[in-house]
């Protein structure tokens, strides 16, 4: 058994979970619950799978993928996959499920899926699982600097709910290359797509790094997303993802849900060494289906007398895109950061239009409560933008656009959208500007408009 499943957290202190950004802002994100399903073994019926692996996003390649053709019954190919076998008890988490290498708990259907399948036998809800955890042979999988690596699959999470589901940790992840040669959890780090527990319907992102416990990304918690609905998870197919993007300054981590980028981390959250080290390197990937542990004691605990034996994980295909340095698109170095920042309005001294240029997701900008209102950034002289990343405070704006000027007095408008959701937003933009805002006409609150930061990208 590696030692990697000290790894998988060792989460102490779990409600930290909802907490985004250094200003510790709590998501209030209410619980998606899929239909009811029968309090026996959940129905195998799957929506259609795609015919192959998508094609790279525009300006990627194909670096890696597995679309698990095998036939019904079969295992995985132990010269490109690994099972990790043994006691839940043994990873540091408190699961209490044994992972196997049975064709009952981790299998090809025949149709184009990887099945990992939670099992029970006996009377006690708190014995008797077993499930299935594989891991890529390959620890290969990453961003060189100046490039951009994407891991995405398509999943379906076990078809429970929260009648029938407590207990249940669904998770897609990836672990630090430099674990395998001996460098520490956390400090190797760990990225994770998806997790989900107790068949709540939705997601958590989250990167692990520096010292455990404590240290810089507050662990044994990390650094996440807090949950995120995720409306029809359980019942159909949907693509995680994360971008480790190297061509930006500061880097980020990026994670996306059915293509919606729902968060970003950028590196100066942490110290240069911690993000180096956790980051800057390949990473391997895993799946698993774990039963009971700390993260799903932290929202009502599990299982019980109620929770549904036969759940599975069902992967459709895994991919790993890569973009070389120089690649274009989405690229370029922050140019916002430092430069003086207005705004139409400000809610209170301590919240001034600069502090959403100033690097530090402590501070933030915060307007007057009515519309409209703006926010602009002087970049010094004409810029080539290509992307711009607004995180939210709680006080958001619903609709919005961003608009590019050379002279500070006329508009272009090059994003605009109605129905914002707040979070962290990455938007991409084209053209050429001095001058860049965000024009807000609908707040997404009955407070005003408050951006954590406001960064501008480009050449």
């Amino acid at each position: 058994m590696l030692f990697d499943r000290q790894d998988r957290h060792l989460r102490a202190s779990w409600a930290h979970r909802l907490k985004v950004g250094a200003g510790a802002l709590i998501l209030a994100v209410g619980v998606i619950t899929p239909a009811t399903v029968a309090a026996s073994a959940p129905a195998g019926a799957a929506p259609a799978r795609p015919a192959a692996v998508p094609a790279p996003p525009a300006g990627f390649t194909t670096t890696w993928s597995d679309d698990f053709t095998g036939a019904a019954g079969t295992g995985l190919n132990t010269g490109t996959w690994k099972y990790d076998t043994g006691p839940g008890s043994g990873f540091g988490t408190g699961e209490i499920e044994t992972m196997t290498n049975s064709t009952a708990n981790a299998y090809q259907d025949g149709a184009g899926h990887l099945v990992l399948k939670a099992l029970h036998s006996g009377s006690d809800p708190r014995a008797g699982w077993t499930s299935g955890r594989v891991e890529t042979q390959a620890a290969t999988f990453g961003a060189p600097a100046g490039g951009v690596v994407m891991m995405q699959a398509s999943i379906q999470q076990p078809n429970v709910t929260t009648a029938n589901g407590a207990g249940y940790w669904p998770a897609f992840w990836m672990l630090g290359s430099t674990l395998r040669t001996g460098t520490p959890w956390p400090t190797s780090g760990e990225v994770d797509i998806l997790e989900d527990i107790n068949g709540r319907s939705s997601v958590f992102g989250t990167l692990h790094c520096g010292t455990n416990p404590g240290g810089p990304c507050n662990e044994s918690t990390g650094i996440g997303s807090g949950e995120r609905a995720c409306s029809g998870c359980q019942t159909g197919y949907h693509t995680y993802a994360v971008q480790i993007d190297r061509s930006v300054s500061p880097e980020q981590i990026r994670w996306y849900l059915d293509g919606n980028n729902y968060f970003t981390l950028a590196a100066n959250r942490v110290d240069a060494t911690t993000w180096a080290n956790a980051v800057d390197h390949p990473f391997f990937i895993i799946f698993d289906l774990a039963m009971g542990g700390g993260f799903p004691d932290a929202f009502g605990g599990g299982p019980n007398a109620s929770t549904v034996s036969g759940g599975s994980l069902n992967i459709d295909y895994v991919a790993v895109y890569n973009k070389a340095p120089g690649g274009g698109g989405g690229t370029g170095t922050n140019l916002s950061q430092g430069h003086p920042t207005t705004a139409s309005s400000t809610e209170a001294p301590g919240t001034a239009a600069a502090n959403a240029t100033d690097g530090n997701t402590g501070s933030r900008w915060s307007s007057a409560f009515s519309d409209p209102q703006w926010l602009q950034v002087d970049l010094g002289s004409v810029r080539q933008l290509s992307h711009v990343v607004l995180n939210w405070e709680a006080a958001y704006g619903k609709a919005f656009q961003i608009q590019r000027s050379t002279d500070g007095t006329n508009w272009t408008t090059v994003y605009s959208t109605t129905s914002g959701t707040g979070g962290v937003q990455d938007v991409s933009v084209s053209g050429s500007g001095r001058y860049v805002r965000m024009y807000g006409t609908q707040r997404g609150t009955p407070y005003g408009y408050s951006l954590w930061e406001f960064q501008v990208y480009g050449t």
